[in-house]
């Protein structure tokens, strides 16, 4: 089967799993926005599939979602997170399947770059739609939503989601270790 079959797939399984796991956490919506579901496929999207396909599940996964069930609002949340979630889409997929090893350590190296540079771009959205309508985005709101308020979820993802990849390795479906031919494809 074609790589690009399975990734459009496996894409497609990851934007699915996006739109229901805030169901979950979602009836608590402190809770919910502090656990950050749709962030974990976005994730999962970019390392395995690679980075277009993660960057454009990230881009679709909330405005879907606002589209759909109204949450997160379109304005300016599911704008700000689409950027967002694209962001860490693109750049933990670009990161991880450069990388020289494919390892826990470069998976974890890729996470946390990938987590701060999607931060800056939600601030930098964020300031910029909320400066359209007239209201103002602080540097504590920024840390506030960026990081404090998020630190469950930010623990939540960096636990979880080697977890997985450590279990899909052992399974043999997604290995850390690829050949120079498997990294130009």
């Amino acid at each position: 089967m074609k790589k690009s079959i399975i990734n459009l797939t496996l894409s497609a399984v990851f934007l699915a799993v996006g739109i229901v796991l805030p169901f979950f956490t979602g009836q608590i919506p402190a809770i919910g926005n502090m656990l950050l579901p749709m962030h974990i496929p976005v994730f999962l999207c970019g390392f395995i599939c690679g980075w277009p396909y993660g960057a454009a599940v990230g881009f679709v996964l909330p405005l879907f979602r606002s589209f759909l069930f109204g949450a997160p609002p379109i304005y300016p949340n599911a704008c700000t997170m689409a950027l967002e979630l694209m962001t860490y889409g693109l750049i933990a997929g670009l990161l991880y399947n450069r990388s020289k090893w494919h390892c826990v350590l470069s998976l974890y190296r890729s996470l946390l770059i990938a987590m701060i540079c999607g931060r800056a771009v939600w601030g930098v959205a964020q300031m910029i739609l909320l400066g359209f309508g007239g209201k103002s985005f602080t540097f504590q709101i920024f840390l506030a939503g960026a990081f404090l308020n998020a630190i469950p979820g930010i623990v939540l993802q960096l636990v979880f989601i080697p977890a997985i990849m450590i279990a899909l390795n052992k399974t043999g479906l997604i290995p850390f270790k690829k050949t120079a031919k498997e990294r130009r494809e």
